[in-house]
């Protein structure tokens, strides 16, 4: 990923003092930029993965979550999300009462109603409040 689009992004989530990535994958950029910046980061995923120093993780479905580790959350936040986990991230977010940002996978649409932002090399999209 863009280092520009990392800081946009990292720029956007820092007012958050708690964040949750969902699926962190191999992307661990955006995380660490954040636990640079002193916010609280929980990243799941569903298979083992190596995060950066700072960042707390947890294996973690989001089809059938722990809603326990995202209680605490302001904001689940996911990079290439795929469309079949939109709406299952949207309601665990509504769950806990967090805010929901995500991209896509390049071409894929949003799944679930959202509004945009552009950032540099990449759209951010945060779930419509009452869709979720």
């Amino acid at each position: 990923m863009r280092e520009d689009t990392v800081d946009a992004l990292a720029d956007h989530l820092t007012p958050f003092g708690t964040v949750v990535e969902v699926g962190i994958g191999h992307r661990t950029a955006v995380a660490a930029e954040l636990v640079a910046r002193e916010v609280t980061v929980l990243a799941t995923d569903i298979r083992e993965r190596t995060v950066p120093d700072g960042v707390t993780f947890v294996r973690d479905d989001v089809t059938d979550p722990d809603r326990s580790l995202y209680a605490d959350a302001e904001v689940i936040y996911a990079m290439n999300l795929p469309p079949e986990l939109h709406r299952p991230t949207a309601d665990l977010a509504n769950a806990v009462d967090a805010d929901f940002y995500f991209t896509t996978l390049g071409g894929d649409p949003p799944m679930i109603p959202v509004e945009r932002k552009t950032l540099p090399g990449e759209t951010l999209f945060r779930a419509k409040p009452e869709t979720i």
